[in-house]
């Protein structure tokens, strides 16, 4: 069965507040999501796997998933967070904004991922209210 997650991308993801934070947040307490990417072991610092993901184009991404948890590791360590890096020239290429969906389907290979990109919707003109945007990681069914 393919599954799908699709994360609407915030102006940090994207790069267009000069920030200098390393790739997406993936929130570990959505105990789903974190099933849906390679297991990462905790025990040991910042575990990572590389993942491959083919556009819709046929071109291939390489893509670090990556556990930053020194916090578990370091005294006086700070990171405990999941995160999706190496990312940035994919967002160029495919001029990824706030707003748009970056999404992630499974394939029948494990460590390889079907991407897309899902230009963020705008209000058509008369449309009631508007178009209700949802943030962050969501299941797509």
């Amino acid at each position: 069965m393919k599954v799908t997650f699709a994360k609407t991308l915030s102006a940090n993801d994207v790069g267009a507040t000069g920030s200098h934070q390393a790739g997406i947040l993936v929130p570990k307490a959505d105990k789903e999501l974190m099933t849906f990417f390679p297991v990462l072991n905790p025990g040991i610092l910042n575990p990572d796997a590389w993942i491959t993901c083919i556009d819709e184009f046929g071109d291939e991404w390489k893509f670090r998933y990556v556990y930053y948890n020194n916090r578990l590791h370091v005294e006086h360590g700070t990171r405990n967070e999941y995160r999706l890096t190496y990312l940035t020239k994919f967002f160029r290429r495919t001029g990824a904004i706030a707003g748009d969906s970056l999404l992630f389907s499974t394939t029948d290979e494990a460590g390889r991922y079907r991407i897309s990109l899902k230009r963020k919707e705008s209000p058509s003109n008369g449309s009631p209210g508007g178009v209700i945007v949802l943030q962050g990681w969501r299941r797509v069914h």
